[in-house]
């Protein structure tokens, strides 16, 4: 009997199209329509991307209510994860087991966890190297990266918002996107093109700094999937920088005015 994982797409490439089209505008496109939307705003405001403030993982209740708050919190990153499933069904139905399709099991967990670490070192200072120039040149927003109120509860719910984060982008954005593409024939320059400027557009709401670093981290990200076919490394590794930068914010911010 033949492994369905390696046979050929069961899928014709029109449904394929219609389908990525259906999961990312349900995902990642729409975040990318939204940047683009937010981006116009900034630059038609009084003081343009240089007095802008972009706020992230903010508090949805009154302080007087954290356990409202909390449970916000929580349902909201719950229902992030409907996109994924979608597309992991998606990929069930021709490619067998959709996490063994790409990666994301458990079979190589020292390669996952140690690869990732070093791509996010790799990913991670340069990074914020070329967030605090963008910043310094008015082409970049200042990001708020941590805005909740003082709860017992942040630091875990900042840690939940990362791993949520990584797994929409590099599940949906890189396994399930890269997968299909490649099912559609396009040449492999083609498919890291087409992701970078995908992540670097659903960024563009932090200005030209924020869309430039995410292009080339989803360069990165596609070219790595491309050779070791496993997003485990990828979500390890974005899950690093987004607690890096959530959990950092939150705890230094308060104490320094550069950020």
């Amino acid at each position: 009997m033949s492994n369905r994982t390696e046979a050929a797409p069961l899928l014709a490439p029109r449904v394929i199209r219609r389908e990525v089209v259906i999961v990312l505008l349900l995902s990642l496109g729409a975040s990318a329509i939204w940047s683009l939307v937010s981006i116009v705003g900034t630059l038609t405001e009084p003081g343009g991307l240089a007095d802008s403030v972009q706020s992230m993982n903010s508090a949805r209740a009154e302080a007087e209510r954290p356990w409202y708050d909390l449970a916000q919190q929580l349902v909201s990153l719950a229902l992030a994860m409907a996109p994924v499933a979608l597309a992991l069904h998606f990929l069930s139905l021709d490619r067998g087991n959709p996490f063994r399709a790409i990666g994301f099991d458990a079979r190589r967990p020292a390669f996952d966890l140690l690869g990732g670490a070093a791509l996010a070192a790799c990913i991670g200072i340069p990074g914020l190297a070329l967030y605090f120039t963008a910043r310094a040149l008015g082409l970049n927003a200042t990001i708020a990266a941590a805005n909740l109120n003082d709860v017992w509860w942040a630091v875990p719910v900042l840690v939940l918002a990362a791993f949520k984060n990584a797994i929409v982008e590099e599940v949906v954005g890189v396994g399930y996107l890269v997968t299909r593409l490649q099912q559609l024939a396009w040449r492999p320059v083609a498919i890291v093109a087409a992701h970078s400027l995908l992540r670097g557009t659903y960024h563009l709401y932090q200005g030209f700094g924020g869309f430039i670093g995410n292009a080339v981290m989803g360069a990165a990200f596609a070219l790595c999937f491309l050779k070791w076919k496993r997003t485990g490394p990828l979500v390890v590794a974005h899950t690093l920088l987004d607690i890096a930068a959530f959990v950092g914010y939150l705890l230094v911010a308060p104490h320094v005015s550069w950020l």
